[in-house]
């Protein structure tokens, strides 16, 4: 068996969105999709269920996966509609392209994102990319 050094990354996104998933079949599809577009495996899940708690209304969905999780909630009744999703893993993995598939499969008119090494002191990780719309 091959010796892999794990690492400990966590990357936070928000973002405003044009099209927040409307269903929880599309939903959990859409997370099947994503993790395998970041080579990552399902364990367990996904998830998915939608909330309608006064201020909280939207889908929610998450899986663990090999190396740890993946969590993601959209409210749909706020303007515009926000989503925030939340990649953790013991993998190396690029969040520029998990931002790139926000971008494109939601329609985001804002991206931010943090990507921290939660290995050494919660240090963020820079990227030389830079997110463009």
């Amino acid at each position: 068996m091959e010796n892999k050094i794990l690492v400990h990354k966590h990357l936070i996104v928000r973002a405003e969105i044009k099209k927040p998933p409307q269903s929880e079949s599309y939903f959990e599809g859409w997370l099947k999709d994503f993790i395998e577009s970041i080579n990552m495996k399902i364990l367990i899940g996904p998830f998915v269920k939608y909330s309608d708690l006064p201020g909280n209304e939207g889908l929610t969905g998450g899986a663990i996966i090999e190396t740890s999780h993946v969590v993601m909630h959209c409210w749909d009744r706020v303007e515009p509609p926000i989503m925030q999703l939340d990649v953790y893993s013991c993998s190396e993995f690029d969040p520029i392209k998990v931002c790139d598939k926000v971008k494109k499969d939601f329609e985001t008119t804002k991206i931010e994102y943090k990507f921290l090494d939660r290995e050494h002191n919660l240090t963020e990780l820079k990227s030389d990319k830079l997110l463009k719309f």
